[in-house]
C-alpha cells in the first residue's frame, strides 16, 4: 500500500482505543518521484499556507 511506503499508515489511538489508519500527512513530490517535503500531523486550517509557500519557493 502507498500510505505504508510513505510512513501514512500505522496504529493510532483514540478515545483510549488502538486501531490501524491513516496519519494526516502531505507530500511534496516532484515530477521526477522526489520527496521534497513532508508535512507531519498537518491541519487544515493551517497547512494551506505552509504548501503554497514551499510550492512557490521551488
Amino acid at each position: 500500500m502507498v500510505a505504508d511506503a510513505y510512513g501514512a499508515w500505522g496504529e493510532r489511538n483514540m478515545y483510549g482505543k488502538t486501531f490501524m489508519g491513516i496519519f494526516r500527512s502531505t507530500f511534496l513530490i516532484a515530477s521526477d518521484g522526489d520527496i521534497l517535503k513532508v508535512w507531519k500531523k498537518v491541519t487544515p486550517a493551517e497547512a494551506g499556507t505552509d504548501i503554497l509557500a514551499a510550492v512557490e519557493a521551488l
